[in-house]
């Protein structure tokens, strides 16, 4: 996993008073309720994990379900990646009691954004209760699938634990992880790609970063220059081939041509999916433990400088294809 519950505590930033309050009928929300909580302008499915007096105010640690849980699933299969938990920690205004006039602002909001609640984007609140016949399709499927996964890791000697032994760990900022999650929901659900040629590339993110970085340290520049080359050349290779979303892959055939290299016309969006997959990318080089330290460290310098400069390095919107092909039709009409 790419974080814990218990990381994730730790990187809230906010300590716990200690001191436990004098009754609970403040406390709206008990761990293991299911709620309904905002994230951006939507409102998902979430199950509290724990409960805690924070600076005086009662927050809840809550897991999201539904909608971004399937984001989740969709992300880690389409890029073929560590499983990422979307987990944090929030306030009582963010939630909401599972009710039926709450359920109906989230639907409404869902319909406003877009979304099918019947499609696999989510699951409905009004789920049709599933009957026993349904129940055992269900429990034979889920055997397929790990008997399916099973065969895969032995077809690709995954059964030798060596590389895996050596796994780097790179902690994504929760913000980033986030970010991960949205990408995912604009391509796969709202059908909404990030519009090409990016400014600034992935090309122009790693010149930059590398001239804050040869002001600051001088002698190092060297060193992380390599590892910058380095990440360049694994994002043109791995790109095509385990970054890319099934509806991203017209774009890209589109955009790159005559020997373009993805990382001149790609940007943080792209790039930041290959922070995902480089851990198991670099699991099967050979790299003495200490290089291994050296470089995760790197890698964390790099995640922080994108989260610190996350306004001006991501796109705030995505581009709808279809409604540019109408725009540019009506004006050649």
């Amino acid at each position: 996993m790419v974080s814990s519950s218990r990381e994730e505590s730790a990187s809230d930033g906010e300590n716990s008073s200690g001191d436990a309050p004098e009754t609970d009928s403040k406390k709206m929300f008990s761990e293991g309720e299911k709620v309904l909580a905002y994230h951006g302008p939507r409102i998902y499915e979430a199950k509290v994990q724990r409960a805690e007096i924070r600076k005086n105010e009662w927050r809840y640690f809550v897991h999201y379900l539904g909608a971004g849980q399937t984001c989740m699933e969709s992300l880690t299969k389409a890029l073929n990646i560590l499983p990422i938990s979307w987990d944090e920690w929030v306030g009582m205004d963010r939630l909401m009691k599972n009710t039926e006039e709450n359920i109906l602002k989230q639907q409404a909001l869902d319909k406003k954004a877009g979304v099918d609640k019947n499609t696999k984007s989510g699951r409905s609140a009004h789920t049709k209760p599933k009957n026993s016949a349904d129940a055992k399709v269900d429990k034979e499927e889920a055997k397929n699938v790990v008997a399916k996964g099973k065969k895969r890791k032995a077809d690709s000697g995954i059964e030798d634990n060596r590389a895996l032994e050596k796994l780097i760990k790179i902690q994504i900022p929760p913000n980033l992880k986030k970010r991960l999650v949205d990408d995912c929901e604009q391509v796969t659900q709202q059908n909404k790609l990030v519009k090409l040629p990016r400014s600034p590339s992935v090309d122009e993110i790693l010149a930059k970063y590398l001239e804050i970085r040869s002001k600051k340290d001088g002698i190092m520049t060297d060193a992380v220059g390599e590892i910058l080359n380095g990440i360049r050349c694994y994002f043109d290779k791995a790109l095509p081939s385990i970054l890319l979303y099934k509806k991203e892959r017209q774009q890209y055939r589109e955009a790159i041509q005559d020997n373009i290299s993805p990382s001149s016309i790609y940007g943080a969006e792209h790039l930041l999916r290959l922070f995902v997959k480089l851990p198991e990318l670099l699991s099967y080089v050979k790299i003495d433990e200490e290089t291994l330290l050296r470089l995760q460290q790197k890698l964390l310098e790099l995640l922080k400088y994108m989260q610190n400069n996350e306004g001006t390095l991501f796109v705030s919107s995505y581009d709808d294809p279809k409604a540019s092909e109408k725009g540019s039709k009506g004006k050649d009409n």
